[in-house]
């Protein structure tokens, strides 16, 4: 079963930490999000593996928007 990883909030990605291929348990960090001048970490729901990223890093995203599915 695929699990979505959104953004929580509006913002740009300033680091992405895994890429597609890679296993992740639950509350790895995957991703830094910058919004108001704060670094925001996005950490992984639930164990799995990455089978897509859709932003890179120095992307602007917006609230909810889809960064990466894990299965």
């Amino acid at each position: 079963m695929a699990t979505d990883v959104t953004a929580p909030m509006s913002g740009r990605i300033s680091e992405v930490l895994c890429k597609v291929g890679d296993q992740v348990n639950c509350e790895d960090e995957l991703m830094v999000l910058e919004a108001l001048k704060m670094e925001n970490p996005i950490w992984a729901p639930v164990d799995g593996k990455i089978v897509e990223i859709r932003v890179a890093a120095g992307a602007m995203v917006e609230s909810n928007q889809l960064l990466l599915i894990i299965e």
